[in-house]
């Protein structure tokens, strides 16, 4: 079900449209009148006969025509009855604002009766329980609160939360909005839905998308927006519950729902924000990135890399910016000897040509020596995006105004000559005033308000994105768990998919064992139970087993049946595991053995993979050096995929697989089946 008639809509009525003041259907009519909506609008009301000067009607079906959106503002327990009446007018689809549903004890029945008439008359529904839509470039506000009209752009945002959607809306940031979407509920539907709508609309060049709940339909939408040359940003909030196989075993906590989702944003070239400040300056800088380049991913030249330039006319911003681009894993990249020779005529005798670039305080309000040094050192071959500090006070005088826009005009000259995006960002957000914004904006420069924030949108527009692997990652559907396995089932199963185990067997009495022990030598003695996961936290692993008296303490503590193996020599320890209970299936690299939770160093890789595209992932981990040999541990991690692949499992955790030279040892397993498809 797509909301292409919600998202562009050419006819609206609204349901409940009042003469109260104050009021939703008093103020969604007055929205859409102030915003000077092109189209035919209608109330709906029993008795009024006009509000605002739009015309009303008793019901819906007394509309003359079947508009393309039905705002319906009455109270929760008349919209199912509504959406009815709309579904047989043909309405193009509703947006509800009513509050009283699933978010209240007692609300569900009637959210489950919405839907069911939803669907039953193929009526796409925005809501219940949120604020609208609002299609600023369609001058049609479908929005309960108050709006003024705004420019429009290319920036769309999709919010599980209401404030955030206003709170854009009254932002003061150029951020030139195409269509705002209020989820509420998402009763009908779901922020996946919004996006492969908007993904398909003229004019949309990036998504914002603020989650608050997993969205199984994301995967595809972010393929779609890709193959538009569509970027998204996301913000999620919000702990979602693990599925029971991660909560089961080290994985859910190593790689939770939202580290699974932001490897999927970055596999999209999207920005992962971690507040809303960021989501709305990642999404504009997003937005600017197409007058670059074309939409099939590639941002700048290929001549040119992916790192960030930053210039300033301040040492302790360089420093500043320094130290940020490493916290946050920017690659400020080393200028190569031409560009720094280059440097050398242009630049004070005080300045060192580096990145970050401080051309100094002398330079500054010089436009030509500003623009000719910006554009010397924006050609460097590993340059993919120059970030420009710039403050701009609020208030000045005539001679301070003057040295400001030289100063900023040697920027915005240099963004003219380079083949690489600019961005210009402000140290403190209060110095990036919206009249600058805009004027940049204007040019084809990203401004952004904050040093850090301008990092993270460089960052993003270096980003590049496969829409063709974008699409095999959504076809792997996931998958939910069911039936834990032994672990000696696992490990047969793993041996037969060409991945090295101990040797060893299941021994049902104590001859079993000794007979196991004279022939393995110093062994190790596990529970045999498909219900023990964390056997060594839990007491079901002795290690060291080496003598009969050894093994007679063992099986006191361990009764048989138990899993008797041999004791693998020490090596680097790493949990490498695949679960398909994720919002897109992942396979998760991470070292330390019973330690992976703790140093929280991982890689997480969204299928299908290949051993160079895992073996990359796991050199961008701080633990990467320790690894013995990057090829063997990534063949190993290819091999568990495909056989969870081929075997149709939920989860298959690895941990410990033993690391030593070109060997790799899966030494403990867990396996979770999955559950049969259909009801």
């Amino acid at each position: 079900m797509r909301p292409a008639r919600l998202l562009a809509p050419r006819s609206v009525a609204v349901v409940g449209a009042s003469t109260r003041p104050g009021s939703y259907g008093n103020q969604a009519v007055a929205n859409l009148v102030t915003a000077g909506f092109p189209g035919p609008v209608y109330g709906v009301h029993p008795t009024a006969r006009d509000v605002h000067g739009v015309s009303c009607v008793p019901t819906i079906g007394d509309l003359p025509i079947a508009p393309d959106a039905l705002v319906i503002a009455t109270p929760a327990a008349t919209v199912p009855g509504l959406l009815r009446q709309a579904g047989e007018r043909g309405c193009g689809g509703a947006v509800v604002l009513a509050a009283g549903f699933a978010e209240i004890p007692g609300g569900r029945a009637l959210q489950d009766d919405l839907r069911r008439t939803a669907l039953a008359h193929d009526l796409p529904v925005c809501g219940p329980n949120g604020n609208g839509i609002v299609s600023v470039v369609g001058r049609a506000p479908m929005w309960g609160d108050a709006y003024l009209p705004r420019r429009p752009g290319p920036v769309a945002l999709v919010s599980q939360s209401g404030n955030v959607a206003v709170n854009a809306l009254l932002s003061r940031r150029a951020l030139r909005l195409h269509t705002v979407v209020s989820c509420g509920n998402q009763a009908v539907l779901n922020a996946s839905d919004y996006l492969a709508a908007l993904a398909e609309l003229d004019g949309v060049r990036s998504v914002a998308l603020y989650l608050e709940t997993e969205d199984p339909g994301l995967p595809a939408a972010l393929a779609l927006a890709a193959g538009h040359g569509i970027r998204v940003a996301v913000l999620k909030a919000g702990s979602s519950e693990r599925g029971a196989a991660a909560a089961s075993a080290h994985t859910g906590a190593v790689a939770g729902d939202h580290r699974v989702l932001k490897a999927l944003v970055e596999e999209a070239g999207g920005a992962w924000a971690r507040n809303p400040h960021e989501l709305l300056e990642s999404s504009k800088a997003l937005s600017q990135v197409g007058r670059h380049s074309p939409a099939h991913g590639r941002m700048h030249d290929a001549g040119h890399g992916d790192g960030v330039l930053v210039v300033t006319c301040s040492g302790g911003d360089a420093a500043v910016a320094a130290d940020e681009a490493a916290r946050l894993g920017v690659l400020l990249p080393a200028l190569d000897a031409v560009t720094v020779e280059r440097l050398k005529s242009l630049l004070p005798g005080t300045a060192t040509a580096a990145n970050p670039l401080d051309y100094t305080a002398v330079v500054f309000g010089e436009t030509r020596r500003t623009a000719d040094i910006i554009t010397a050192a924006g050609d460097d071959p590993a340059v993919g995006v120059v970030l420009a500090s710039y403050d701009r006070p609020e208030e000045m005088d005539a001679e301070q105004t003057e040295a400001w826009d030289a100063a900023l005009n040697g920027i915005t000259d240099a963004a003219a000559r380079l083949d690489v995006p600019v961005v210009v960002a402000a140290t403190l957000p209060e110095l990036m005033p919206e009249a600058t914004a805009e004027h940049l904006i204007d040019l084809g420069v990203i401004p952004v308000a904050g040093l850090t924030e301008g990092l993270v949108c460089a960052h993003a527009v270096t980003a590049r994105f496969d829409p063709r692997r974008l699409r095999e990652i959504a076809a792997c559907a996931p998958r939910s768990p069911d039936r834990w396995l032994r672990e000696v089932e696992g490990k047969a199963l793993l041996k037969a998919h060409g991945v090295a185990v101990p040797r060893g067997a299941v021994a049902e009495n104590a001859e079993e064992a000794e007979a196991l022990l004279k022939e393995l030598g110093t062994v190790v003695v596990k529970v045999d139970s498909a219900d023990v996961r964390h056997k060594a936290a839990e007491g079901g692993v002795i290690l060291g087993v080496s003598t009969e008296q050894d093994l007679e303490r063992a099986l006191r503590q361990l009764p048989p049946p138990v899993l008797v193996e041999e004791m693998i020599p020490q090596g680097v320890e790493v949990m490498v595991s695949v679960r398909y209970d994720a919002v897109t299936p992942v396979v998760v690299i991470a070292l330390g053995g019973a330690w992976v939770e703790v140093f929280d160093d991982a890689a997480v890789v969204p299928l299908p993979v290949t051993p160079e595209r895992v073996a990359g992932a796991v050199q961008k981990m701080k633990a990467a050096r320790l690894v013995p040999d990057i090829r063997t541990l990534a063949r190993t991690a290819v091999a568990i995929a495909d056989m969870t692949r081929q075997e149709g499992f939920a989860l298959v955790e690895v941990n410990p697989v033993i690391l030593r030279g070109r060997t790799a040892t899966a030494v403990d397993a867990v396996i979770c089946r999955a559950r049969p498809a259909g009801p």
